[in-house]
This record gives structure tokens, C-alpha cells and sequence, in this order.
């Protein structure tokens, strides 16, 4: 064999570096991935989180405007009109979440007494086709002071009326079951006193700008649905009425705190 023959044979071909190539963009790969999951996770939870703080916010601070409507005048109303504590709702009577509410604000009514203020206001649902003469059934009652009376009655049984191509016929059992005088009852019910009071009410409800029901507010502030339960009204309730009570006689202020070294 030749020399160069036999140098040839004796060249080692170089080595590749793909496969040092492959590993380190899998690796880079890898930490490049990680470093963005936790960043979109952690700016995910930040965006949740502040969403959550102003769903809140908002829940508490939707005052009602000084020059809104009064509604119908007087009002239905329970407890006293000078308490601390006004509750407000606008309610209709063919929703079915508002009269999921009508037992927690009943017992709210009643553990409170004239401790608050509790007025019942009309909204009656253009998608609900008993509801505004519903309305107009109760406030026909509340002519002869049976509004409350009438108003347990269509909440607790709703879902018979409202499948009752007859309705007015069991409103007007209802008149009578309540001791009414019914053809006074059924005069109001087609007179315009009873439908006044229905449309001032809805008059308010637009101002306030309320777009479903049942809405709540307490002192001014729109509570979510959500809290429209016993245990989450009364702690509402309660700092409210802390708040507007009187510092108990004989207390006295805190002493301002000191930083000197004892």
C-alpha cells in the first residue's frame, strides 16, 4: 500500500455536534417555558384577583343619586322611617330568584323591627308577562292595607299562579282568602291608583339604573345577590347600625400611641 494510500486511511472523520445542539435547545426550551407558565400564572392570579376587589368595590360604593325618583309615595314600607338603617328592594313577582329572597328579607323584617327601614319597590319585568299585573294585584291590597298580605301570597305561590292561564282568577282568590273587600279590590285593580304606584316605582328603578331582580340596597349601597342571605344581611345590618350609634356614655378616647423606650 502506498503512503498515501495509507494516510487516508488513518484521517478520523470529525465528530457532529448535533446532538450537544438538540440538548441544550431542549433545555433552553424548557426553562424558557417555565419562566413564562409562572409569569402568565402569576399575572393571571394579580388579574383575578383585582377583578374579584372591584366586583366588590363596586357591589358597595353604587350609591343611589339624590335626584333619582321617589317611587310610590308612601311607600310600602315596614319597621320605621327614621331608623338608621333603610333597606330597599326592587323585586318583581314572577321571578323566580325574588322569591328565593322573600323568606330571608321576611326574617330580616322581623329579627329587625324598627331597627330599620325596610320599602318595597316594583319592577315588574318586561320579559314576564303576569308580573306587572301581579303588581298592580298587590297594590290594589295595599289600598286597604293588605299590600304584605298580598304580597306573601303571590311570592309563596308563584309557581301556581304563573302557570294558571286564569291568573286573575287566583289573584282574586287570594283577595278574598285575605279578607279583602273584593269588588273594591277588583275597581283598584282596573282604576289608575294602583298602576300609578306600580309605574312611579318602576320610574325610580330606571333612574337607579336597576337592570334586574331582585336589587337590595342597604343604606344607599347595592348588596350582590349573593349576600342575600340571613347570616350575610345581618352582618351587613349590624355595621351599619354600629356605625350610626351613639359612643356609649363614660368612654373615652384612646391615648396616642408612644415610641418611647420603656
Amino acid at each position: 500500500m502506498s503512503k498515501t494510500k495509507e494516510a487516508k486511511s488513518k484521517v478520523v472523520e470529525p465528530k457532529s455536534n448535533a446532538p450537544l445542539l438538540i440538548i441544550a435547545g431542549v433545555l433552553l426550551a424548557a426553562i424558557l417555558g417555565g419562566w413564562y407558565l409562572y409569569s402568565s400564572g402569576k399575572s393571571s392570579g394579580a388579574a383575578n384577583s383585582n377583578s374579584a376587589a372591584n366586583r366588590a368595590n363596586t357591589a358597595k360604593t353604587s350609591a343611589i343619586p339624590p335626584n333619582a325618583p321617589p317611587g310610590a309615595q308612601p311607600p310600602n314600607q315596614a319597621g320605621s322611617p327614621v331608623a338608621a338603617v333603610k333597606i330597599e328592594e326592587f323585586a318583581d313577582y314572577q321571578c323566580g330568584a325574588c322569591a328565593t329572597a322573600h323568606p330571608v328579607l321576611s326574617e330580616i323584617k322581623s329579627m329587625y323591627g324598627s331597627r330599620i327601614h325596610f320599602v318595597f319597590r316594583n319592577f315588574p319585568l318586561d320579559i314576564h308577562d303576569k308580573a306587572y299585573d301581579a303588581a298592580v294585584a298587590a297594590e290594589a291590597a295595599g289600598l286597604q292595607g293588605k299590600f304584605w298580605d298580598m304580597q306573601n301570597l303571590l311570592f309563596t305561590n308563584q309557581q301556581a299562579w304563573t302557570a294558571a292561564s286564569g291568573y286573575k282568577a287566583t289573584f282574586k282568590g287570594y283577595a278574598e282568602k285575605i279578607g279583602l273587600d273584593v269588588p273594591k279590590w277588583e275597581t283598584d285593580m282596573a282604576g289608575l291608583l294602583a298602576k300609578n304606584r306600580v309605574d312611579e316605582d318602576k320610574k325610580r328603578a330606571r333612574a337607579l339604573g336597576v337592570g334586574s331582580t331582585p336589587t337590595l340596597y342597604v343604606n344607599g349601597n347595592s348588596i350582590p345577590f349573593t349576600e342575600m342571605n340571613v347570616q350575610a344581611l345581618k352582618g351587613i345590618i349590624d355595621a351599619e347600625l354600629a356605625k350610626a350609634a351613639p359612643p356609649a356614655q363614660g368612654a373615652t378616647a384612646p391615648s396616642a400611641p408612644t415610641n418611647a423606650a420603656k
